[in-house]
């Protein structure tokens, strides 16, 4: 087997060694993260669409949907008929409304 030399050095030899590599390790990580740092900014400030180099197409605006029901007890509360129900939308059905009872 091989010796590598370290076992015939002095423990200040050792040591001066040690905080060499640790002064070098130090350097290149903040010189590394700085790399990093910098790449992190012009992401962050690049469109999203260029952000991971692929392009999207634009899409285009959905229209503004008219509301098709209304919450008797407050008028305020409507719904387009599209997407999820709401809460106050299906209490009224479990209560025992009509659908065309609520209709605008």
């Amino acid at each position: 087997m091989k010796r590598n030399g370290f076992e015939g050095m002095s423990l200040d030899e050792l040591w001066a060694i040690h905080e060499k590599i640790a002064s070098i390790l130090e350097f290149k990580i903040q010189s590394e993260k700085l790399k990093l740092e910098r790449r992190l900014l012009e992401l962050n400030q690049a469109p999203a669409s260029q952000a991971n180099g692929h392009r999207r197409p634009e899409r285009r605006p959905y229209p503004k949907v008219q509301p098709k029901y209304r919450n008797p007890d407050r008028t305020s509360e409507t719904w387009s008929g599209r997407g999820k129900q709401p809460r106050w939308f299906n209490a009224l059905l479990q209560s025992g409304k009509q659908i065309d009872e609520l209709r605008i």
